[in-house]
């Protein structure tokens, strides 16, 4: 075996053997307890080493800055907000409060931390001694007590009663045990990182469904308007059809366009039910209509907080320090597998009585007590114990590699957001100038031709411009919201905490 496989910190106090020190004529042995107790000192000692590599943290190549616009003002960062300063809609705070209570995959990711934590406990249990009791009451002719099988033993029927106390206990030499508690603990500690993450994932698609259902009424009132709009249209044409200033042509026209923009209004209040479906899904509840009381133009989230630092998003981020947690594990697993490669040392003791009738059970001969110690290790596993060893070695490499990819997909997604942020606060501000442009093109195009100056494709022309106009504004005012809601979940928000009451 290699010295390779032996990574630990120990400490080795110094101190006199009673067994090795010189003792002069008639002077007496070492007394019993004397040697118990330097035993317990020494398995102390031997019990502070764990084999294996102690972790550490890879070494990241974490950026100076994220890359994207210019950093603002030095303010705090916006991530050390929590949600319920971010969303200042009441109807956006009262969902996201529903949904941190009864979503269901929130309610699972609590389950499981609930169940790392129970595996951890029974990991810890292992450091202790274990206890267990026994009793039995058996009368037979050729037969044993502790076992059904017949036994030839000269046709006589006996009785037997016992009953008995066991302790067991592994002496972790090697730290194997404290591996394993090590390795429990970073489990249960993942579990909690995928709470908190699940916790962000279901805070973030409801603000994001209730924003998109914001957009849709956005749609339907500007469906509506050019419904409204192009029927206004149709009357001012059919008047002069029937003055016989036009022809047929220009009303069927004008109807055509009217049909059109009145079929979008039933898609779109499709579309409505189905968000407020989802966002029920998310809350947990049965599908009904969600209350909203502002447009999404009230909707104004501010865009310009700093994000902070990238190296920030190692100790904020969930899914970073889940997948930490995950090669902490399996690092603490590589020294499970070396420390199975040496003996095993286990305390055992007993103290019953055992006896052939339950009257005797008084008797001082019917006491049965016993102490042993037993050392177990491998001789020949036939490269199985290696195999496990290589096994746990490329478990952690995988782990190591995952954290990196995770750290690295992390950057990019917060540089996305900052870049998409910046370039939709530039769309949307020339997408308003085109929409209030086309405004003004569809009220001086109806004023020209009811004044005779302009044909009826003028007035259709400008109003088949400004109605898509207007639903691009909308979308990109949506994509704008959505992007703030992504930044701030891709910095490890305070999504994960709790409002103050």
């Amino acid at each position: 075996m290699r010295s390779c496989f032996v990574e630990a910190r120990c400490r080795r106090p110094s101190f006199p053997s009673p067994l090795s020190s010189q003792r002069g004529e008639g002077e007496p042995s070492p007394s019993p307890w004397r040697i118990v107790a330097f035993s317990a000192v020494l398995l102390l000692v031997l019990s502070s080493c764990a084999v294996g590599p102690n972790y550490q943290r890879p070494e990241l190549n974490v950026p100076g800055e994220f890359r994207g616009p210019p950093p603002a003002a030095k303010t705090n960062s916006l991530a050390e907000l929590p949600w319920w300063d971010v969303f200042k809609d009441p109807d956006l705070k009262r969902l996201i409060g529903q949904a941190l209570t009864n979503n269901f995959d929130l309610r699972i990711a609590i389950s499981r931390v609930e169940q790392a934590a129970a595996i951890a406990a029974q990991n810890r249990a292992l450091f202790f001694p274990q206890v267990n009791y026994a009793g039995e009451v058996a009368r037979g002719k050729n037969a044993t007590v502790a076992s059904p099988t017949p036994i030839a033993n000269g046709g006589v029927t006996g009785s037997t009663a016992s009953i008995s106390g066991s302790a067991s206990w592994d002496i972790d030499l090697w730290g194997r045990l404290r591996r394993l508690n090590e390795s429990a603990r970073a489990q249960y500690l993942a579990s909690q990182q995928a709470q908190r993450a699940v916790a962000i994932s279901v805070i973030s698609q409801v603000a994001q469904a209730y924003f998109r259902l914001l957009a849709l009424d956005s749609q339907l009132a500007i469906a509506r308007r050019s419904t409204n709009s192009f029927g206004e249209s149709l009357r001012i044409f059919s008047q002069r059809l029937e003055q016989g200033v036009i022809s047929k042509l220009e009303t069927s026209a004008a109807e055509a366009a009217l049909a059109s923009a009145a079929a979008t209004v039933p898609e779109i209040e499709r579309q409505i039910v189905a968000q407020e479906n989802l966002i029920d899904v998310l809350l947990g509840q049965n599908p009904a209509a969600v209350a909203r009381h502002r447009s999404l133009d009230e909707e104004n989230l501010t865009l310009m907080i700093p994000p902070g630092l990238p190296s920030d998003l190692l100790r904020r981020r969930p899914d970073i320090l889940e997948t930490e947690q995950f090669l902490v594990s399996a690092n603490a697993q590589v020294g499970v597998a070396v420390a199975n490669f040496f003996p095993q040392l286990t305390l055992t003791g007993l103290f019953g009585q055992v006896s052939p009738e339950l009257s005797a059970f008084t008797a001082g001969g019917a006491n049965a007590w016993g102490i042993a110690a037993n050392l177990s290790g491998p001789l020949f596993q036939g490269g199985k114990l290696r195999g496990q060893y290589r096994q746990a070695k490329s478990a952690r490499e995988e782990s190591r590699l995952q954290y990196e990819s995770t750290v690295l997909n992390a950057f990019q997604e917060v540089s996305n957001d900052l870049v998409s942020l910046q370039k939709l606060g530039e769309e949307r501000e020339q997408q308003a100038r085109a929409v209030e442009a086309y405004r003004v093109a569809v009220q001086v195009s109806m004023e020209r031709y009811v004044a005779g100056r302009a044909s009826y494709y003028e007035v259709l022309q400008e109003q088949q411009q400004l109605f898509p106009a207007e639903n691009s504004l909308v979308q990109t005012q949506l994509n704008q919201l959505l992007s703030y809601i992504q930044l701030y979940q891709g910095l490890g928000g305070g999504f994960g905490q709790e409002p103050a009451k």
